[in-house]
């Protein structure tokens, strides 16, 4: 009997032990339930109370004597940030292949009384980027507001691209951000301040045609920026802010002969100034035009051949993209 008895009591302590660990976890797994619930409440008021502020009603922060660097800044819309951003008395910084166009700008701004810093770099070669960055702390200290801008497009089909141009397009839409994060993190991280601005593209959310190369860019592009995010929130970086910009097809060159049938192309100046606008909001992600941001996730929630339907038919996309300019070489854009 006293067998029995202890049987018993194994039994029913485990059954206790059992049900009091499923007990606390029910428990805890509400208390995160409700903890998600309010700052679900929150965050989608506060997204919908700051879209709709006007911008003069919302906290827009300073750029004056902010070290900006700008990779691909002498033209487009580059060019525009660099003119923007230096007359709000930012040290605005170029990194660029063209040295006639950044003696041109530094011309321009500086005829402004404003400064302007040049350097000539390759951002494919991370041993450029290296020795450049470490050129830019000597003569300016750690940098503030990165950002990654350089970006070129050869824009034929698949099967027409020559080799090397697929690499280095990547070389220069992708790999590029690597080696500039890694010279200018560091100290971001040491300071506990910064801002990392990552130029995406619309076309990195949507496959375009004869963008296979620029497309499929793009799309590992916004993969970076946002594992980064992921990693410097993990650590309890969140003072390094990261702002996404994907827009649409600017009228810089890159796209010439395309012709939109729904939307015009933007002009570098209007896209510049969103980008300002969004650095100095802080804000995380933004489409230009904004719309498109509710827009294009509804892909993932139509039958694949009614996307396609939609694209073809009524967004018109590879009409939009079938007179893209002929190959031609290109050293930044």
């Amino acid at each position: 009997m006293d067998n029995y008895w202890e049987a018993f009591k194994k039994v029913s302590f485990r059954f206790y032990r059992l049900l009091t660990r499923l007990v606390l976890h029910i428990i805890d797994r509400l208390i995160e339930l409700t903890i998600l619930t309010a700052l679900s409440v929150y965050y989608v008021a506060e997204t919908v109370i700051l879209t709709f502020t006007p911008s003069f009603l919302r906290k827009l922060n300073s750029v004056r004597d902010k070290v900006v660097l700008i990779t691909g800044g002498a033209g487009g819309v580059g060019q525009e940030l660099a003119i923007r951003l230096a007359r709000s008395n930012a040290k605005v910084v170029v990194w660029d292949m063209n040295e006639k166009a950044m003696e041109n700008l530094k011309e321009k701004i500086e005829s402004e009384g404003h400064k302007l810093f040049i350097y000539k770099v390759d951002v494919s070669d991370k041993e450029d980027v290296y020795k450049a960055a470490d050129s830019v702390k000597a003569d300016l200290g750690p940098i503030d507001i990165l950002i990654n801008n350089a970006g070129i497009v050869c824009g034929q089909n698949l099967l027409d691209l020559p080799d090397y141009m697929i690499e280095k397009t990547y070389k220069v839409n992708v790999l590029s951000h690597y080696w500039t994060v890694k010279a200018f993190l560091p100290d971001m991280m040491r300071h506990k301040k910064g801002h990392i601005v990552t130029m995406g593209s619309l076309t990195g959310m949507l496959g375009t045609y004869k963008c296979t190369d620029y497309s499929a860019s793009k799309h590992a592009t916004i993969g970076f920026h946002e594992s980064l995010w992921v990693e410097l929130k993990t650590h309890g970086f969140d003072d390094i802010k990261m702002t996404l910009i994907c827009p649409y097809l600017i009228n810089t060159g890159m796209f010439d002969g395309c012709k939109p049938k729904n939307i015009n192309m933007l002009e570098p100046k209007d896209v510049a100034k969103r980008i300002i606008l969004a650095i100095r909001r802080e804000e995380v992600f933004v489409t230009i035009p904004g719309f498109l941001r509710f827009v294009l996730p509804l892909k993932n929630f139509i039958p694949a051949k009614l996307c396609w339907a939609v694209m073809y038919r009524v967004i018109k996309g590879p009409q939009s993209m079938m007179g893209m300019r002929n190959f031609k070489e290109v050293d930044a854009a």
